[in-house]
């Protein structure tokens, strides 16, 4: 299926050459490289456009994914070579080219084809063989490698097709460096135009998709054998609209995705089925364990195998080298698939929610508040939940509230259910088949507010500075503030498991950091805006004054940390003689301290005398014409002694 995208110009004045989007564009003849700036009145909605639902949107994906190979070339020059001979297999819709980081040998390419349908797919990949010069573990899947050779006899008429399709990306997975982006944020005309080139050039491309999406396929076909109602299901970034490009891909392993159809009565054969552990979880670690071995062992590609299993959701994280890609893998972990489906829905509802939220994640890499390691800072997911519940707080709100999209989705009526594959019902979860399931709800919520991306992220940065995060908790079910049910410094509640915290791991320190740089941020566009840049300066201004480097100099954790009056190992250890000057400048800034600090130095002093002289006096056996008996305790020191006796019998 192809989707054809048209974008409304309203300012001709000046372009702006993209120099990511240039070189990924096809080559064709007479084009120029440049494309123009995003409106200045962004379009609110495209009630044209016929919207996606997040299980439609999964479902085409997983066939793209079904029609598609990856094969592995000398460089993206050998594309007319594999096309005419992959021709004969079937008809090659799209095909896009990247690269991976190699060794000394240099970098790897790959092109990624797709075919008009699965069969042809599965003739291209039933023709491979296997190769006698790379001894290994013989795996069928669909990542390949096209060596040189003779030309084969080829099929005629599809060589000679003129409609042969250009690759659609080249290079396309190379994410835009920092300085080429400061760069297109500078030229912008507003800060507007900012948020919208942040969003266009750093999200997640066609590309990244359907390379996720093949991750799915491998993962799946290589357990199926065994468990054929197996499925892989991805959530997170990669999938809700709102990663970047390089991002890692989260997916869910569901052996048995029918668990929950009841049977068919009328047969009397049953399987016979392996007893499982009654502790849910060691279950769970047992069989991640076993399908990291199978990863690790036998899919090609897959390398770094690593089972941290002993943690709060049991994980196996693996790198595969044909994608570079992260994956992290967990099973029963069915509150991810619903959030991202939930973080989906909220981005569709307005095309003004993605390009802010990005905006507010990558200020927040920028100044230190997000960090890739798990930590007590804030994560992107909280900031993202921090972002959707502002604008249900606007005057005139961009979105509405968890609670009414379930009163809105009870109100439209379903015009015939649309079977999908999901999880069991349980309690917790059945809201979410209320109206996440339901395609009405995409277009039962359209926004009156007309704010521009650039209000709208000033909005933000002012609402977040004048927050009561010490009495008040966020909750995006109800659109409103909360009493806080517990002593968290910042508390989101999870609109799944409201009895959750979704930011219980942020501390006190990075809640009033975040505090502080929203503060910041609002001074740093009111202070730095388009009108104040002067012309012909590299003068930062906009989004690039808040990604700027003198952010990390203007407010640092340690701001909050109040620095030791003394140590209190100098009291007692040697200090060098060449330190002896700088210990008596030393002075401290109350006098009571110094007093307390000088009486038990003198009291020290004491004992390790008395210690002193009653080891001197053990050395000596004991004072003239005194005797010590055997485990005599020398008195204040509590240190017993031993004579050299023996024993007689």
């Amino acid at each position: 299926m192809f989707h054809i995208y048209r974008t409304t110009v309203f300012r001709t004045k000046r372009t702006v050459d993209f120099g990511l989007i240039r070189r990924i564009l096809p080559p064709a003849a007479g084009r120029t490289p440049h494309s123009t700036l995003p409106s200045a009145r962004p379009v609110r909605h495209c009630s044209a456009n016929v919207r996606r639902t997040f299980d439609t949107m999964l479902s085409g994906r997983r066939d793209e994914a079904r029609r598609s190979i990856l094969v592995q070339v000398s460089s993206e020059r050998s594309y007319d070579e594999l096309h005419r001979y992959c021709s004969q297999f079937g008809e090659i819709t799209t095909s896009h080219h990247y690269r991976v980081d190699g060794d000394s040998d240099g970098d790897l390419h790959y092109i990624l084809l797709e075919f008009a349908n699965a069969a042809e797919a599965d003739a291209a990949v039933r023709s491979g063989v296997f190769s006698t010069e790379r001894p290994g573990v013989r795996a069928r899947s669909l990542f390949l490698w096209f060596r040189t050779g003779p030309k084969p006899r080829l099929v005629a008429g599809p060589e000679s097709s003129p409609t042969k399709p250009v690759l659609a990306l080249v290079d396309g997975t190379r994410s835009i460096d920092e300085q080429e982006l400061n760069g297109l944020l500078a030229a912008a005309l507003s800060v507007d135009d900012q948020v919208s080139i942040l969003h266009r050039v750093t999200k997640l491309n066609e590309l990244g998709k359907r390379l996720r999406f093949l991750a799915v396929r491998q993962l799946e076909s290589s357990i199926q054998g065994m468990f054929p109602q197996a499925l892989a299901h991805p959530f997170g970034s990669s999938v809700n609209g709102y990663g970047r490009m390089g991002c890692d891909l989260d997916v869910i392993l569901d052996l048995d995705s029918r668990s929950g159809e009841p049977p068919d009565r009328n047969s009397r054969l049953v399987f016979h089925t392996k007893a499982t552990n009654p502790n849910e979880r060691t279950q769970v670690q047992r069989q991640l364990e076993s399908i990291g071995d199978v990863l690790q062992l036998f899919l090609p590609g897959v390398h770094s195998v690593r089972r941290i299993l002993k943690a709060r959701v049991p994980i196996v994280k693996y790198h595969h080298e044909h994608l570079d890609l992260e994956i992290d893998l967990t099973m029963n972990n069915t509150a991810g698939v619903y959030m991202s489906e939930l973080l989906y829905l909220f981005g569709e509802l307005d095309d003004r929610v993605r390009p802010l939220t990005f905006a507010v994640r990558r200020w927040a890499q920028a100044v230190g508040l997000t960090n890739h390691t798990p930590g007590y800072w804030i994560t992107n997911f909280s900031l993202t939940m921090l972002v959707m519940f502002f604008l249900q707080q606007l005057h005139v709100p961009v979105l509405p509230s968890i609670n009414r999209l379930v009163q809105l989705s009870a109100q439209t009526a379903q015009p015939e259910p649309v079977p999908v594959a999901r999880f069991g019902h349980d309690e917790e979860t059945e809201w979410a088949h209320t109206f996440l399931k339901s395609a009405t709800i995409y277009d039962a919520f359209r926004s009156h507010n007309t704010s521009t991306l650039e209000q709208l992220l000033q909005q933000f940065f002012e609402f977040y500075s004048q927050f009561d995060f010490n009495q008040r908790a966020i909750s995006l079910n109800l659109g409103a503030t909360i009493l806080k049910p517990d002593h968290s410094p910042l508390y989101i509640v999870n609109p799944l498991e409201t009895v959750l915290n979704v930011s219980k791991n942020v501390n006190l320190e990075e809640t009033e950091l975040f505090r502080m740089q929203v503060r910041n941020a609002v001074w740093l566009l009111e202070s730095h805006g388009k009108d104040t840049a002067t012309e012909g300066t590299a003068e930062p201004w906009g989004l690039v004054s808040l990604f700027g480097s003198k952010q990390q100099d203007r407010i640092t954790p340690q701001m909050f940390f109040t620095k030791r009056m003394l140590n209190v190992k100098d009291i007692f250890d040697a200090v060098p003689a060449d330190e002896q000057k700088d210990l008596a400048a030393r002075q401290l800034q109350n006098p009571v301290v110094k007093s307390q600090i000088a009486a038990i130095q003198r009291a020290t002093k004491l004992e390790i005398g008395k210690l002193q002289n009653a080891a001197a006096a053990v050395r000596n056996h004991g004072p003239a014409g005194s005797s010590l008996p055997r485990g005599a305790t020398i008195e204040g020191t509590g240190v017993k002694l031993k004579r050299n006796t023996k024993r007689h019998r």
